[in-house]
């Protein structure tokens, strides 16, 4: 909400008044009709987090805020990251196969719309102690208020939602799986962690450098040795937390993990400066206005930054780890033992 919110604020703040300019919210990342046969595949995220107005940002935000709330307290906030994501990329491709004629689509309705879909499918699966007037009320007010306004992305409502729904249902079955593959529950601060991480791999993977790295190896072939990799890690992690003192060792290793993520981030955008600076992307070129004249230096401080933050934001979880006698790893496999999917 506090990315969202900064993005479109800072969107009207150039506009000068409560609403911002098409060409504007084009500039800064605007879904559109041409965005994925360009290979501008970042505008699957940004638009999410951009609004044509305040009212626009206000029933997101409150959408946000009414459904979020229910979802991640009930599977955490590392799967309700996966869902938010998946439900406005997948949003955002349903509706640009959708539409037959030029469009700009920006907003986090496909997201929210992914929020109410996961909901629905862990009532489904009656792991959600809501009644059904829950869904008929929200979905009935949705739906009236987009038969109000024309302009409403329909296809983008409900890929979102659609994706949803399946993402939560991939989950569930992720967690039944882990029952047999790991050993350990993982804490909700690792497993964001691991999340943002792969993160930032797939982006990685996808990218022209990855491809310079490995010359001649296709992108499937990336994408496979990637998601072994990051399998791999994950069991690491899982061995990690079983031993005595491993979740201070667990917390150590994500920091390192995260101050290479940080490093090779800047590596990568430093490859922007020359000789391909300007990009045409606004946002990124005043990015590299700042960044380009002291790459190296700007990396490396980003990364101390990024084990630092990760250290303190994990501090309870280190300290746990730094005074355990043995218990930790036994409590987080009695953890696993008793879950049973989400």
């Amino acid at each position: 909400m506090t990315v969202t919110v900064l993005a479109s604020g800072f969107c009207f703040i150039q506009a000068g008044g409560p609403a911002a300019p098409a060409e504007l919210l084009y500039r800064y990342g605007g879904m559109y009709s041409t965005a994925i046969a360009r290979h501008e595949y970042w505008r699957l995220l940004a638009y999410g987090f951009l609004h044509v107005n305040f009212i626009h940002l206000t029933m997101n935000m409150l959408c946000l805020v009414l459904w979020g709330g229910h979802l991640e307290r009930r599977i955490g906030p590392a799967y309700f990251l996966i869902i938010y994501l998946c439900a406005m990329v997948f949003g955002a491709v349903i509706g640009n196969g959708i539409h037959s004629t030029p469009y700009l689509t920006v907003g986090a309705s496909g997201a929210t719309s992914g929020i109410l879909g996961a909901l629905l499918c862990l009532w489904i699966l009656g792991k959600l102690d809501v009644s059904f007037d829950f869904f008929a009320i929200n979905i009935g007010l949705n739906i009236a208020f987009a038969f109000g306004n024309s302009r409403i992305d329909w296809g983008v409502h409900l890929g979102g939602f659609a994706a949803g729904l399946i993402v939560c249902a991939l989950l569930d079955l992720v967690e039944k799986a882990n029952a047999y593959a790991l050993r350990c529950k993982f804490p909700e601060v690792v497993k964001v962690n691991l999340t943002l991480l792969a993160c930032v791999a797939a982006l990685w993977t996808w990218s022209g450098q990855a491809q310079a790295f490995a010359a001649g190896v296709s992108g499937w072939a990336l994408t496979v040795v990637a998601a072994v990799a990051f399998c791999a890690a994950v069991k690491l992690v899982d061995l990690a937390l079983s031993m005595k003192k491993g979740l201070a060792i667990v917390v150590t290793m994500l920091a390192a993990a995260n101050a290479i993520a940080a490093m090779l981030s800047g590596w990568a955008l430093a490859l922007s400066c020359t000789p391909r600076w300007p990009t045409g992307s606004i946002p990124l070129d005043n990015l590299l206005v700042t960044f380009c004249p002291n790459a190296v230096l700007v990396s490396g401080l980003v990364a101390v930054g990024a084990a630092a933050v990760t250290l303190w934001l994990c501090s309870k979880e280190m300290s746990r780890g730094l005074d355990d006698v043995g218990f930790v790893g036994t409590s987080l496999r009695a953890e696993r033992n008793r879950r049973h999917g989400l």
